[in-house]
């Protein structure tokens, strides 16, 4: 079996793309931590004021669960996280592929959520992938459109920790 692996070249990035690069990925980044933190302000600025964010529970339809359009739109997802006791959202791997002032990307996400009820504390788990379109607007990357697709969730219960 031969397993082929992608590999990016880096020779000849000049220092403005290699600030993109890492920009972008502290983009990803900066969400997970605005999420975690409960910075639903923080987390909307990452996001064009057209922006388009659709979650598919189901990685494998066609058709999202949910679709948002404009970022005051994602004030009520945002702060829905504010009904767990906390979360962690892991940053994995991820890739960009670069246009100009554009990139598209996909980076993967361990998203950990503690819930804490009248049946005692659980945790959800969700393997996730988000499909992203970035762009660059006054020298700033912002997320254009995020699509969130859940691979799986498995749910579990937690000792009172």
């Amino acid at each position: 079996m031969t397993i082929s692996i992608q590999r990016s070249d880096h020779d000849g990035l000049t220092p403005q793309e290699i600030g993109d690069r890492l920009a972008i990925r502290e983009l990803v980044d900066a969400y997970a931590h605005c999420a975690d933190r409960r910075d639903v302000e923080g987390q909307m600025s990452l996001f064009t004021a057209d922006t388009e964010f659709l979650v598919f529970m189901d990685s494998r339809s066609a058709v999202p669960t949910q679709e948002i359009r404009g970022r005051e739109g994602l004030r009520p997802v945002f702060e829905n996280l504010g009904t767990y006791e906390a979360t962690t959202h892991f940053n994995g791997q991820s890739t960009v592929t670069w246009s100009q002032d554009s990139a598209t990307g996909v980076s993967y996400c361990l998203a950990h959520h503690v819930k804490v009820d009248d049946a005692g504390r659980s945790l959800m788990i969700a393997s996730i992938r988000y499909l992203d379109h970035f762009v660059k607007m006054d020298g700033h990357w912002y997320f254009r459109q995020r699509k969130l697709m859940v691979d799986w969730i498995d749910n579990r219960p937690l000792s009172a920790g």
